[in-house]
């Protein structure tokens, strides 16, 4: 097994010929409900992000062996032609049956983390429902569908309600493609990679059904399960052609169809419904991206607008009996790193079709909860400070003035050192040190344009924490 350093390699991409823009298309928010949420959805850091369907089933990547792209690979169901393997893939709906699913249980788990909101995949690529929708009978509360009768069925609905009563934010993930209607992927037509399989403009009015569908579906999300923070939308290659990029155009549908679902209308009947929601219409650069989502790695520069690592606690996305998790070590380092660097990390977990999750993924949470009962004032509410990194320090801001410089133990290093420098910050006059977790003020001296503090050898021995300890400045010059 490769070790793990700082930051794991987080280089996985779920698709992987797209790019990602940066900041420099980032449209301001101007809706001051929305700019009031986004505000408080930075102070929180850290979220919980949830794939979860009937492929959980099969252990694959969610969605994505339905699409016949050469990347995609397909392990089960039957192998004698695409055709029978779509078919296999969607009895999958038979036999899911998560009778363990018990969301007030990850509540508990996620909130003893340190979690503050919650992103849910309401529907992947594939089409299946995890809510109620009317608009189709692909989804968890069919009769075809063993669950249905469970008193949560509605997945969406349990897991929004129990979060919500929580105090957690909560998102809808809805994805834009949808592969089982017939509206998007026509079964006339053969299905040659992810995207629409006709031309919209010669068949206006099957797309005008697909853009119905698509708003239908968002409404019912915003009408029928109370309140919704944040609509995370997926799919980036549904968009309007004039905003499609090069790359995008050359590297699977060479054909210039326009895929605009009217995202400003969907915008508009959206916070018509529900004020102030945040709007994620994610790598679709424009006013509809309220904040960026970078997918399985985090930056190598701090980003000055609003954004999100979304990153898999395991090796995938969805459930797989097999997936080794990332150590606690390597999840608190990467909270650092995408906090330090202004940003949030949402950490996926894959539950099984039981409807649980991984005895190791609740030892990871539990974890990093014990990290951040001693450190969260360094991560909370806080912002990015240059030169953010000092050597193995992160630094962050609170909204108090009182810059954290939090040292990244190395593997093995289950002490910080006797003595921490930085060299690119110093206290201000009268200003106080001291280490999260301990109580006593610390004496400093200055050192060049930085400063050097003694660690107490009390707090070397019985570290409050593993993994990284919180230098704390109440006020720097």
């Amino acid at each position: 097994m490769r070790p793990f350093t700082i930051l794991p390699a987080l280089l996985l991409l779920t698709t992987p010929a797209m790019s990602q823009h940066g900041a420099e298309d980032y449209v301001p928010v101007t809706d001051p409900l929305v700019r009031e949420k986004l505000e408080a959805w930075q102070d929180l850091k850290l979220g919980l992000f949830m794939h979860w369907g009937p492929y959980s089933q099969w252990g694959v990547v969610e969605s994505w062996s339905l699409c016949n792209e050469d990347w995609c690979d397909r392990r089960h169901g039957r192998f004698e032609s695409y055709a029978h393997y779509k078919e296999d893939y969607r009895e999958l709906r038979r036999t899911f049956d998560p009778v363990d699913f018990d969301p007030d249980r990850w509540v508990e788990a996620a909130r003893g983390a340190g979690m503050k909101y919650l992103v849910f995949t309401t529907k992947h690529h594939d089409g299946f429902c995890m809510f109620d929708s009317r608009l189709t009978d692909y989804k968890v509360t069919s009769k075809e569908c063993p669950f249905h009768v469970h008193p949560r069925a509605d997945v969406t609905g349990e897991l929004f309600e129990a979060f919500r009563g929580a105090g957690f934010l909560v998102g809808a993930y809805f994805s834009k493609p949808d592969w089982d209607c017939p509206d998007y992927w026509w079964p006339y037509r053969a299905t040659p990679d992810r995207h629409v399989n006709y031309d919209p403009a010669r068949h206006p009015e099957r797309w005008e059904r697909y853009q119905a569908f698509t708003r239908g579906q968002i409404e019912e999300l915003m009408t029928r399960y109370g309140r919704v923070d944040m609509l995370w939308l997926d799919g980036a290659w549904v968009r309007p052609i004039e905003n499609m990029p090069e790359e995008f155009r050359d590297w699977a549908l060479k054909e210039e169809w326009n895929q605009d679902v009217d995202m400003a209308s969907i915008a508009a009947m959206a916070r018509r419904h529900q004020p102030g929601l945040i709007v994620v219409d994610r790598w679709v650069s424009g006013e509809f991206e309220n904040y960026l989502t970078p997918e399985q790695r985090v930056p190598e520069e701090a980003i000055h607008v609003p954004w999100e690592s979304c990153i898999t606690m395991a090796p995938g996305w969805s459930y797989n009996e097999h997936h080794e998790y990332k150590p606690v070590r390597a999840l608190v380092h990467m909270l650092v790193e995408v906090v330090s660097k202004g940003g949030n990390l949402l950490l996926n977990i894959g539950p099984s079709p039981k409807g649980d999750w991984a005895p190791d993924a609740y030892a990871r949470l539990e974890g990093l909860g014990a990290w951040m009962r001693v450190n969260g004032e360094a991560i909370y509410a806080t912002r990015a400070i240059e030169p953010y990194a000092d050597g193995r320090l992160r630094l962050t801001r609170g909204k108090d003035g009182a810059v954290h410089a939090i040292y990244l133990g190395e593997e093995g290093e289950e002490t910080p050192p006797a003595e921490i420098r930085l060299s690119s910050i110093r206290p201000a006059a009268g200003a106080s040190v001291s280490l999260l977790g301990h109580e006593a003020e610390l004496a400093w001296e200055p050192e060049g344009e930085g400063f050097s503090v003694a660690v107490p050898e009390a707090f070397r021995q019985g570290p409050p924490c593993r993994h990284a300890w919180t230098l704390r400045i109440s006020a720097c010059r």
